[in-house]
């Protein structure tokens, strides 16, 4: 099956510790990603990005000269770029754009802008949860972190997270663009505990970056140099904005998201080489894993040391990069694999908030 849509540009902006505004990580990824199209600004009718601004999308319309007569700003957390993608491809379905960016870029590190208590005064879980004194939000991924060690094994529970870091360094060891390239293998022991359980390498980094694809028609694709990926199905869901409110931390909205994606696309989790699965902490990825049905519930620290599935496969947020959202990279990691490899399929997946906003996506080089 097939949405007619194809992701036919993918590039990343400058990482690391850059400098840069996010306006300017945000240019430099979408003037990149549209030469990797073989195409031009004027080409493009559809904008979906956020936090440049309080207005993002005419914010980087405008200084790119762009009118578009498609955009979607909405804010939904590291999800966002993957609900982007889906609604990118209802866009141009139904003929509302041609030619769709997604896009963004954070120059966290360099700003300084990072803060662990985000709270907002006048939302109930300021009230019910800030007198807690919580680190926004690695204490509500450390909760669900607890309850996992606590329902399936402690021993278990924290090898498979480990695993999950080791994994995400190695292939971060044989990624020149990633932050922690030639930093050496993860040692978890001598790793500060942050939240218990969570140590510093089991949570993501804080770095600048942007990244940012292109979508069009698959029909307007083969005309195009490069190779494209077709977008064969999507879903999203969204569960609670707060620790209280997400109900089973075991069981997460990806259920529902990846169900949705699956059906849409014919396909079911045993059809997928390899997942880009965002990694805010290691936690984040064993229920991601479980919740999208690449194994059983409990079951996701024998799936990572098995290694039978290629994972984030550029180091991820753990060691990659981590600018505040890191779905558009996943994106561009996973259609750099399926160009570049034998991969024939791929899984995209973001979560975004206290696990409260899941966006998956299914991709096929054809």
């Amino acid at each position: 099956m097939s949405t007619g849509v194809c992701i036919v540009g993918a590039a990343e902006s400058d990482l690391g510790v850059t400098g840069k505004t996010a306006l300017h990580l945000q240019t430099q990824a979408i003037t990149r990603a549209l030469a990797d199209a073989g195409l031009r600004l004027a080409d493009v009718d559809g904008l979906a990005t956020n936090g440049v601004s309080r207005f993002s999308t005419t914010q980087v319309a405008e200084h790119l000269g762009l009118r578009p007569r498609w955009t979607d700003s909405t804010f939904a957390g590291g999800s966002a770029p993957l609900l982007y993608a889906g609604h990118a491809v209802q866009a141009i379905q139904a003929g509302q754009a041609s030619v769709v960016v997604i896009s963004y870029g954070s120059n966290q590190r360099s700003a300084r802008s990072r803060t662990l208590d985000p709270y907002e005064a006048h939302t109930p879980e300021a009230q019910f949860e800030q007198p807690y004194g919580p680190l926004y939000p690695v204490s509500a991924y450390a909760m669900a972190a607890q309850l996992y060690l606590h329902t399936y094994g402690a021993a278990r529970g924290r090898a498979g997270m480990t695993e999950v870091a080791v994994i995400a360094r190695e292939w971060a060891l044989a990624n020149p663009r990633a932050y922690r390239y030639g930093a050496g293998p993860v040692d978890m022991d001598a790793s500060p505990l942050l939240s218990d359980p969570l140590r510093v390498a089991d949570c993501c980094l804080v770095t600048d970056g942007g990244g940012a694809v292109v979508l069009t028609t698959a029909s307007r694709a083969r005309d195009l140099p490069g190779v494209p990926v077709e977008v064969l199905g999507y879903g999203e869901a969204t569960t609670g904005t707060s620790i209280v409110g997400v109900g089973d931390l075991l069981r997460t909205g990806a259920v529902d998201s990846g169900r949705r994606a699956f059906a849409m696309a014919g396909l079911h989790p045993h059809d997928v080489d390899s997942a880009q699965i965002y990694d805010s902490f290691t936690i984040t990825v064993l229920l991601s894993l479980e919740a999208l049905g690449f194994c059983g519930f409990g079951e996701a620290p024998d799936l990572v040391a098995a290694r039978t599935l290629p994972l984030n496969t550029s180091g991820g947020g753990l060691s990659y990069c981590h600018p505040g959202q890191l779905g558009v990279l996943l994106l561009v990691e996973a259609v750099r694999r399926l160009r570049d490899t034998a991969d024939r399929t791929a899984l995209v997946h973001g979560t975004g908030g206290i696990l409260s906003s899941h966006g998956t996506v299914l991709l096929r080089r054809p």
